[in-house]
């Protein structure tokens, strides 16, 4: 008996770290984006892990990251929840610069030794404006275990009862010139119209759209089928094992005061995915 329930005791205490660990992943998608550099197996390059919400600060943030840093061709690791349009763009845009390449996934530490290296899991989740970071890379990979979902921009303040909300026609134009920027930035990525077509079909209201397979090649999302260069024997070799698929997350939307492109309006609309039954705080700001 005694044997007995000290073996509970052990599974009991292991299911509760397991859930304090799940929730601390979670809870990284929705702080702001914080990036830090990532070792790999041996004979291959580190990565960048680029985990949480894109804020007005996460451009400055990245250079300030990249300064002491060479990471042309860097591979960068996306888990995500969204964020600022704008800021997204422009973060994107500093990353093409880079010659990158993007994937969906999660360090893992292989071993308990603290300098031990890494390897990328594929179990994590790209919603919302992460989606467009992903297209700013070069090469463009996402394993068959993650989560890519989309939705529509809206403005923030509003998005969480977006149907009782009224709107100006202020709001509007808001709204549509970023819809406009957000195109630009597709096509200039390489993106096709149908990545704009899926995401702008899903209101704030609903459950954001995953993207299947097809829709990922479809939308030109993935460009290789393998994180690491072809011809590396020495390659990091992904966790491909199928976890159970959590809860859909509906969508939200923010704006921010940050404006990469010249416009005549004062305001942005932005986006930002919902995670876990939290939104994001929105905000109108100030350009």
């Amino acid at each position: 008996m005694l044997l007995l329930g000290a073996a509970l005791c052990i599974v009991l205490v292991a299911m509760l770290s397991g859930s304090v660990r799940a929730g601390v992943a979670l809870d990284g998608r929705q702080l702001p984006m914080k990036f830090s550099w990532v070792a790999c197996q041996p004979n291959c390059r580190g990565r960048v892990s680029a985990v949480g919400i894109v804020t007005e600060n996460t451009p400055g943030d990245f250079d300030e990251f990249a300064r002491s840093r060479q990471l042309g061709g860097a591979t960068i690791v996306l888990d995500s929840s969204g964020g600022s349009v704008n800021d997204s763009i422009a973060l994107g845009r500093r990353w093409r610069n880079l010659g990158a390449l993007t994937t969906v996934g999660v360090s893992v530490q292989t071993n308990t030794a603290q300098s031990a290296p890494s390897s990328m899991a594929p179990v994590a989740y790209c919603e919302s404006m992460c989606v467009f970071l992903l297209l700013s890379g070069k090469t463009r990979y996402v394993p068959g275990t993650a989560h890519v979902r989309v939705h529509q921009i809206w403005l923030g303040d509003r998005a969480n009862d977006a149907k009782a909300s009224t709107y100006s026609a202020d709001d509007l134009t808001i709204v549509e010139r970023d819809i406009g920027r957000l195109a630009k930035y597709t096509f200039d990525m390489g993106g096709a119209g149908d990545l704009l077509s899926l995401s702008l079909s899903v209101p704030p209201w609903e459950d954001l759209h995953e993207l299947s397979r097809e829709e990922l090649r479809r939308t030109n999302l993935v460009t290789t089928d393998t994180v690491d260069p072809p011809g590396n024997p020495n390659a990091a070799v992904a966790e491909l094992t199928p976890k159970p698929v959590q809860e859909r997350f509906a969508s939200s939307l923010v704006a921010t005061e940050t404006n990469p492109e010249p416009a005549k309006s004062t305001k942005s609309a932005q986006a930002m995915g919902r995670t876990g039954g939290m939104s994001a705080v929105a905000r109108l700001g100030r350009e």
